[in-house]
């Protein structure tokens, strides 16, 4: 399974594309299809970021839900149509839609943030928000994982 870790800030070039980072592409390796998958975030102003493999646990956790259920009927409207598959040129760089850039306020410069099975493209200034908000909730509730 793909696990993104880290944050990497990069660049889109004068023709639209983004280098998507070394170990991102790494973690997607195994994938048969050969990119990432990308759609509009509906609990943040960025972009959420799965390999293929991830999005098909993802319509099989939709199936779960009843066929006419308006949660299934939302959660596949922002999760399959709204999708984005993005294949990786031979320099390992995409093209994200303009669509998708301009819901997460990116113009220049984007930050792909890890978030273990999948990852968030940010505006950096905007990311760095969003990460020191996350810090100081964390600090008021100290939180635990079960291993």
């Amino acid at each position: 399974m793909a696990l993104f870790l880290s944050s990497f800030t990069n660049h889109i070039d004068a023709k639209g594309r983004i280098s998507v980072p070394a170990t991102f592409r790494t973690a997607v390796g195994g994938d048969p299809f050969a990119g990432i998958v990308l759609f509009r975030s509906f609990t943040s102003n960025c972009i959420e970021g799965f390999s293929m493999q991830r999005m098909e646990k993802m319509a099989a956790a939709t199936d779960q839900l009843g066929a006419f259920d308006k949660t299934q009927d939302d959660l596949t409207a922002m999760l399959f149509a709204d999708a984005r598959p993005l294949q990786f040129d031979v320099s390992g760089r995409v093209v994200i839609p303009e669509d998708l850039l301009k819901h997460a306020g990116i113009s220049d410069d984007a930050v792909f943030v890890g978030r273990g099975n999948s990852f968030q493209i940010w505006n950096p200034a905007e990311f760095a928000k969003a990460q020191n908000e996350s810090l100081a909730r964390l600090q008021k509730t100290h939180p635990t994982l079960k291993l």
